[in-house]
């Protein structure tokens, strides 16, 4: 009896070290796919840190363009502002000119009746 009840104690045993031998490979892989997930999640983001490090280099790139434009733009603005003060003399000097048209017509008409000219 003795020796059936060491028997079943060490198939107790036995399968009590088969359950831990499984459930520790079972949490090994576990751990081993997580592990494999952060690297490969490590490896994404060193990839997009790298696509987006083009991309800030291309963005600074742009604003040194971009001041360089503003500055160059800002020594044309004295010259939009004389354009934009010899349109508005042109506009008063046509004004001016019209006048000075229907005056002259106005005077044609007029030398035309006293002296009686057929008009041309």
């Amino acid at each position: 009896m003795a020796s059936g009840k060491a028997t079943e104690k060490d198939q107790l045993a036995a399968s009590l070290n088969d359950l831990f031998t499984s459930v520790s490979a079972m949490v090994k892989g576990k751990l081993q796919e997580t592990n494999n997930v952060l690297e490969l999640l490590e490896k994404m983001n060193v990839r997009v840190a790298e696509e987006y490090q083009g991309f800030g280099d291309v963005a600074s790139g742009l604003r040194v363009f971009v001041e360089q434009l503003k500055s160059k733009s800002s020594t044309f603005d004295d010259y939009v502002q004389q354009l934009d003060a010899i349109e508005q003399n042109v506009t008063e000097f046509e004004a001016v000119i019209s006048m000075l048209d229907k005056y002259v017509s106005l005077l044609e008409s007029k030398m035309q009746s006293v002296y009686q000219i057929p008009p041309a």
